[in-house]
């Protein structure tokens, strides 16, 4: 008689990787800048020996609340008190993860990760199928046109059209006559068909927003996160006569409740790490989607196993209301895992393998940073 599976968590590991970026220093607004991502990868085993892994990887310590050592740090006190739980109870585990540790989601978003692509193993099903199920094969890329002089823009937004990525997010945030210089240099240098997202990582206030909106009033692009505070989005969107983003903002369910309610946002950026992992990420999709809101699902880094995370759950969102994604394993020159990734022509189709679809050999890894159970 064969074994009954037991989904009880044994154990739950952490290790380090530095993910170097693969085109130098990634410069954002306010001058802020990294020169690659310090992951964690989350190890959790069960007493029938499956494996699942997930990922967290802030960048720097300057573009979220949140950093690489203090989520290592929160994991560590989770870890211990996970043992015992069954893994496949993963709303479970996100309120048992919420009771024990108030905030920090970028630290949980690594477990929760790793508890989709164990239940992806233990059902035979990819994640797109576990979480609504595939729309098409394929997601729009874009790619980050990081902050230089205008030219300088211009030349390496030729060069990513030329590597086929048909979806471009121009960086500003600096001085706004310069931002302006910036966005009016990129959209000349490339044709009119490809899109162009322009984006303040919130580091606009209302003045220096209304003055880049009348200055580049016939310029073709979609206006993403101007401003940090919510009520000064809210300020602007009157005089934003262009589709409107917000990502930085949109951290919770009821953050976007009250951003529907006050007709602000005309589409929504989804970062993993941000809103605590796949689980409450599918919940804010699904909440946007029933209001046709245009969608993007990433993370704010990693490698194979993040963008096998994101990519699937972006797999799963209604197609007509996607609006891209990024292949930031390509950013780095490092990998955590194999995974058959399809990329061409300006889009990517996830891996189709159970779970996330990335086969994980933690030797690679060396020494582990952290082991409960």
């Amino acid at each position: 008689m064969a074994a009954q599976a037991d989904d009880t968590i044994a154990s739950v590991t952490l290790y380090r990787q530095w993910q170097p970026f693969r085109d130098g220093t990634y410069t954002c607004s306010g001058g802020r800048s990294a020169e690659g991502f310090d992951s964690t990868i989350v190890e959790v085993a069960t007493r029938d020996g499956k494996r699942g892994y997930g990922e967290t990887a802030p960048l720097g310590a300057f573009y979220d609340p949140a950093f690489a050592e203090g989520g290592r740090a929160a994991m560590r006190e989770l870890a211990p008190q996970l043992l015992g739980l069954q893994a496949s109870g993963i709303a479970a585990i996100n309120r048992r993860m919420d009771l024990l540790l108030k905030g920090h989601p970028y630290a949980k978003a690594g477990i929760d990760m790793a508890l989709w692509d164990l239940l992806g193993r233990r059902t035979g099903l990819p994640l797109a199928a576990l979480t609504g199920g595939a729309e098409g094969a394929t997601i729009p890329l874009y790619r980050s046109v990081a902050q230089e002089a205008p030219d300088a823009m211009a030349r390496r937004a030729e060069k990513y059209v030329k590597e086929g990525y048909r979806r471009l997010q121009v960086k500003v945030g600096l001085d706004v006559n310069d931002d302006i210089s910036r966005l009016t240099a990129v959209r000349a240098a490339i044709a009119s068909d490809i899109v162009l997202f322009c984006d303040a990582n919130a580091s606009w206030g209302t003045a220096e927003t209304r003055r880049f909106l009348m200055a580049t009033r016939d310029l073709d692009y979609t206006l993403e996160q101007p401003c940090a505070t919510y009520d000064e989005n809210l300020a602007i969107r009157r005089a934003c006569e262009r589709p409107l983003v917000l990502d930085e903002t949109i951290d919770s369910v009821d953050v976007l409740l009250r951003a529907m309610a006050d007709g602000l946002v005309d589409g929504i950026t989804i970062k993993l790490a941000r809103v605590g992992g796949i689980s409450k990420a599918k919940l804010i999709r699904d909440i946007a989607a029933a209001r046709n809101l245009k969608i993007t699902i990433e993370d704010t880094g990693g490698a194979e196993l993040d963008t096998a995370a994101y990519s699937g759950l972006m797999l799963s969102t209604p197609e007509g209301l996607r609006q891209h994604t990024v292949d930031f394993h390509n950013w780095v020159t490092v990998s955590n895992g194999k995974a058959e990734f399809a990329i061409g022509d300006g889009v990517m189709a996830p891996p189709q393998r159970p779970g996330l679809g990335v086969e994980v050999d933690p030797k690679v890894f060396g020494e582990a940073a952290f082991r409960a159970g």
